[in-house]
């Protein structure tokens, strides 16, 4: 079977490393077309360095990495050092990358790469705010329909949001670019809080994983130990939600979640609201359904499949 063929766009982040490991731990699967970087949990010029930082750590130097948008469109830059530590990827002590930084521009290099594949068969899965995506399909309108899908963290309705009351990080960072990407046309499938808040990192798994007894399941360790410190005091949970993993976890095995089509817009104008995404589950607002949001997850498989798969590296 041919592998899928994926750009990761991201902020590393270490649920955004977790993402990274498990699609590098499968190469039966996908074909990682590169990395791109993007501004969010941490300044562009530590995102793009804790992804080289990520490639070495799975022993995939060989994997492009390229550096994107330094802001949003229109916005100050919101960065969340209280979650994920001022370098963006606290916990292990991981050396600096000796991989080189490709000087390609990550936009025009998302554009080039789409155009020259086959229509379909690239996939986008962008886990952090959607600013490269939407230069991307600005800077060339026929994206959206060339791309086989775009497979987003982003997005909350029932959870209510964690860098506002209504928004979810990755939206509010950039809603704009975000709501350019949900009007592109593109098929699009959104893991949003709703779900990725039923995937912790709970204390069990944390076990299991600390077994593998791997380099890579250290550091892994160690980062999800530093990263889920700030959730367990903010909800009271065994563990916090490990988000950006679920987009490729998706893509690996489809029966550990479930979603359903639907309408999702963005909210770019209210200061109250700016950033939340509208999901009209019941279709009360006739616009066109462009979205697959999911909304269940098997959390005891997709940690099956993780470490499994971390175990590999």
């Amino acid at each position: 079977m041919a592998r899928e063929k994926i750009i990761i766009d991201t902020d590393p982040g270490q649920d955004d490393a977790v993402a990274m490991l498990l699609a590098l731990a499968s190469p039966e699967e996908f074909e990682v077309l590169g990395i791109t970087a993007v501004a969010g949990n941490a300044p562009l010029h530590m995102t793009e360095v804790n992804a080289r930082k990520i490639c070495e750590l799975a022993g995939r130097p060989d994997i492009k990495v390229f550096a994107g948008c330094d802001r949003p469109m229109f916005r100050e830059l919101h960065t969340a050092p209280e979650v994920h530590g001022p370098t963006g990827l606290n916990g292990p002590d991981l050396p600096e990358p000796t991989m080189p930084l490709q000087p390609q521009h990550a936009v025009d290099w998302i554009v080039e790469t789409v155009m020259a594949h086959e229509p379909g068969t690239v996939t986008l899965v962008p886990v952090g705010p959607l600013t490269n995506i939407a230069r991307a399909l600005m800077k060339e309108p026929r994206l959206a329909a060339r791309v086989k899908q775009i497979v987003i963290m982003g997005g909350a309705q029932t959870e209510g949001g964690n860098s506002t009351p209504v928004a979810e990080f990755n939206i509010y960072v950039d809603p704009h670019a975000a709501d350019i990407v949900m009007r592109s046309g593109a098929e699009i499938v959104m893991f949003p809080l709703d779900v990725t808040h039923q995937v912790l990192t709970a204390q069990r798994y944390m076990d299991r994983l600390e077994a593998v007894g791997t380099p890579v399941a250290k550091a892994t360790i160690q980062m999800l130990d530093y990263y889920r410190q700030y959730d367990q005091k903010k909800y009271g949970t065994d563990g916090g939600p490990l988000h950006d993993p679920c987009t490729i976890a998706w893509l690996l095995k489809p029966d550990l979640f479930t979603g359903k089509k639907v309408n999702v817009e963005i909210e770019v104008q209210s200061p109250l609201t700016i950033g939340q995404t509208v999901v009209d589950h019941f279709a009360k607002t006739g616009r066109p359904k462009n979205a697959v949001y999911m909304t269940k997850a098997d959390e005891a498989g997709f940690w099956d499949l993780l470490i499994e798969r971390l175990a590999r590296l």
